[in-house]
């Protein structure tokens, strides 16, 4: 976008004073609010700023229309877990990994109703479906690291292939993150302690466990 036209965009919404980054975020917490209590379909700007505290013309100054906004919440998301995993490095400790990120659902109830409209959202919008898939390529590339790190170190088992075992890791945790705003008594932190356990104990190596390709190499038996 050209200067002058980023001006005279700027001129229209009109500027509003203050803190824009600490603003920005303000309206994205307000519209993960709004979607968690209401869903997507009835999450509109004037709903978002009225939650904010703020006049719609605010928001539009930040964000041109409802396409808008969503998609950089979905983007806040999504950093916010990439800041999690930069945090713990390439080699990472699986357990402390997961037991974060369970804790990130289990202390947040906006969390996985806000994520699972958005997914449900992208069914319907190619341009955003293209944002998640984006995003979600890198996460699953960055957990697939970590997991062959960890096999690399002899602390998760490398019978299954690092992105095998990444997927299921995921699929693992979003299914619990799913339930537990819908049966938080079940989800107790002693309960999550020991789900994470459980997990830990399934990925650990087997002893004497051999990859696939090795238990039919010459001379072996089938």
């Amino acid at each position: 976008m050209s200067s002058d036209k980023a001006t005279a965009q700027a001129a229209r919404r009109g500027r509003p004073t203050g803190d824009h980054t600490a603003k920005r975020e303000a309206l994205l917490k307000a519209a993960a609010s709004v979607i968690a209590e209401e869903g997507y379909g009835n999450a509109s700007l004037r709903k978002v700023a009225q939650r904010a505290g703020y006049t719609t013309g605010a928001v539009t100054y930040y964000f041109a229309n409802k396409e808008e906004l969503v998609t950089a919440l979905a983007e806040s998301r999504f950093d916010a877990y990439d800041a999690m995993l930069r945090a713990h490095g390439p080699s990472a400790d699986m357990k402390a990994l997961f037991e974060e990120w369970l804790a990130t659902a289990a202390s947040d109830p906006e969390f996985w109703p806000v994520v699972s409209q958005l997914l449900m959202h992208a069914r319907y919008e190619p341009a955003f479906a293209a944002l998640i898939e984006r995003r979600n390529a890198r996460t699953r590339a960055i957990h697939t690291s970590i997991v062959a790190a960890g096999q690399a170190r002899g602390t998760v088992r490398d019978d299954i292939p690092a992105d095998l075992l990444a997927d299921h890791l995921a699929a693992t945790a979003d299914g619990w993150m799913m339930m537990i705003p819908f049966e938080s008594e079940r989800f107790t932190p002693s309960r999550l302690r020991a789900l994470v356990d459980a997990t830990m104990t399934l990925i650990s190596p087997a002893s004497g466990s051999r990859r696939p390709a090795e238990s039919t190499a010459a001379g072996d038996t089938p």
